[in-house]
């Protein structure tokens, strides 16, 4: 229990807790002034001044609308806290299961994922409440009469304390109550399953045994849960009744001590209204909803994969890309994509993936650009990982530019400048005459045009997302099949643009065309590679041959790089 503990604990450490705090400040005033203007307002009226009385229940009236618009903002900011925690999860569960290959997987993202998020944000109010009303009413106490607050708080506290000693108590019992549960299914499942075997060999005797003792078992698990709520009854009688019958007990001593009526009414109050609501739901909630998240959190991470945080790295030394026994399967009893894979890419090349659909061609993408983690072997950036690059790091040392090229709706200026927004009109116009994509800007009316992605055919998007690429800093690019909607003569426009502008050039090709502009081309044949220039290849792979033969080209020849 204690990891799923630490872990929402680092979850709230990590958020912008302090606004959800400072917004609990109106909330804490309702809750310490209503006892105190309860006995102002008692003494008042048994002393003939009802206006004054009337006042002091007007101010209450005053507070509790100033707390409800504290509320309202703790609500408004509690998202803040959970959706990252949310997406924490999800990056876990889903790591998890490309490490593992779990089918389970798939119930952790989609309901135990939200049990926790639900359960998570539930318990941040309810401690949040009993927080501010156990803070509201201790200073309305100490305000009102030191002495009532002597009789009120140590007995509230003890019962406190023993909840939340019942609650680990709690906790293994679910567990133990969950595992009998299973083990139970398991063997029901069993005897159901060859009930006709039992009944053909006589074996009802042997099969009664076999079930009987996990239904046993499962007996004795809900029995000592029923046990625990028995203890969580005892706890609330000390925490939430004690303290009224010891006020109740001692008014007589306290009135003759000089406590007015209206303060001892006032204590009273500060009990009923504050305390043992607060004591009840914080009960209630830790031992349900607070159980429910540390199970399920402790199932989630158990199976996930864990998170890898980069480490600090303050100058990733070049963009020079080094693969060493690179290997990569999706979960393990799958055969690997990429296997011992041997590569280095020097700073200004151009090198061109090309294979047969399927053959892990964007998988390789994905390492090279940090979007996958190597199953085994490395992928080195400038010296480092790509998974120790901080992020704003990573984006300026390499782009990656997808087959379904992204565009939003906006103005398409924002669309080309989206990877540096300083950009001038002369370096987007020179872009976009480079790539050639000057036609598309004027059909669509100029740089302020607005555009919708759904309005654009998949090449004239593409074009906008190589626009977007030429524009970025970063030196290495690497397009996944990213000009496989334009035709022949605008895909060669646009990678040529892209091998003279400088930096590293990967190119994961649609057409082997693409291969014939590069000096150096990657084959990738099943989990195997061959690497070499086109005559070399020619040679030596036949998969290159035959990817070769396939292509047809329409228009011009294309004369090998040199």
């Amino acid at each position: 229990m204690r990891r799923e503990l630490r872990y929402g604990v680092e979850a709230l450490r990590k958020r912008p807790t302090l606004k959800l705090a400072l917004w609990s400040v109106p909330d804490i005033l309702p809750t310490a002034i209503y006892g105190v203007a309860v006995a102002h307002a008692t003494d008042n009226f048994l002393a003939g001044h009802a206006w004054q009385g009337i006042a002091w229940l007007g101010g209450l009236v005053a507070t509790a609308c100033l707390g409800a618009a504290g509320s309202h903002q703790v609500y408004g900011r509690l998202g803040d806290l959970v959706e990252p925690l949310r997406d924490d999860l999800v990056r876990r569960v889903v790591g998890g299961a490309l490490r593992t290959g779990d089918d389970a997987a798939v119930a952790r993202l989609n309901r135990q994922v939200e049990i926790v998020r639900d359960t998570f944000a539930g318990l941040v109010l309810v401690i949040r409440n009993f927080a501010v009303t156990l803070f509201g009413v201790l200073v309305g106490l100490l305000s009102l009469a030191p002495l009532v607050a002597a009789f009120v708080v140590p007995p509230f506290l003890v019962g406190f304390a023993l909840s939340l000693a019942v609650l680990g108590m709690a906790a293994d019992r679910v567990r133990a109550s969950l595992q009998a549960d299973e083990e139970l299914a398991t063997a029901s499942g069993m005897t159901f399953g060859g009930v006709r075997d039992i009944a053909a060999t006589g074996a009802e005797e042997f099969a009664e045994k076999l079930v009987g003792r996990p239904i046993e078992a499962q007996a004795a698990a809900e029995r000592s849960l029923a046990k625990v709520a028995a203890l969580r009854t005892l706890c609330f009688a000390v925490g939430g009744w004690a303290p009224l019958l010891i006020l109740l007990a001692a008014g007589p001593w306290l009135v003759g001590r000089g406590i007015s009526t209206g303060t001892l009414l006032g204590g009273l109050t500060y009990v009923l209204i504050g305390l043992q609501p607060a004591l009840n739901t914080v009960m209630g909630a830790l031992g349900d909803s607070g159980l429910r998240y540390v199970i399920t959190l402790g199932r989630i991470l158990d199976s996930a994969a864990p998170v890898v945080t980069p480490r600090p790295v303050d100058e990733v030394n070049g963009y020079q890309l080094r693969l060493r026994g690179l290997t990569f399967a999706y979960g393990p009893s799958a055969d690997p994509v990429l296997e011992d894979l041997e590569l280095t890419v020097a700073e200004g090349e151009h090198l061109v993936v090309v294979g047969p659909s399927g053959i892990g061609k964007s998988t390789l993408a994905g390492l090279v650009c940090g979007m996958l983690a190597p199953t085994s072997g490395r992928v080195l950036l400038g010296g480092v990982p790509p998974s120790e690059v901080p992020v704003e790091r990573l984006a300026a040392t390499r782009v990656l530019i997808p087959q379904e090229a992204y565009v939003f709706s906006g103005p398409l200026m924002e669309n080309f400048t989206y990877l540096l927004p300083d950009a001038t009109i002369s370096e987007v116009t020179q872009a976009v005459e480079a790539v050639g994509a000057a036609r598309l800007v004027e059909r669509l009316g100029g740089f302020g045009a607005r555009v919708r992605p759904d309005d654009l055919s998949a090449g004239e998007r593409q074009l906008i997302a190589l626009v977007r690429a030429y524009l970025s800093p970063a030196p290495l690019v690497v397009l996944d099949e990213a000009t496989c909607f334009l035709d022949p003569e605008a895909e060669r426009r646009a990678e040529e643009a892209f091998a003279a502008r400088g930096g590293t050039l990967i190119v994961i090709a649609h057409r082997i065309s693409s291969a014939l502009r590069a000096r150096r081309i990657l084959v990738l044949d099943g989990n195997k590679a061959a690497i070499g220039n086109h005559p070399t290849l020619v040679r030596n792979s036949p998969l290159y041959r035959e990817l070769l033969g396939h292509w047809q080209p329409g228009g011009d020849q294309i004369q090998p790089a040199s």
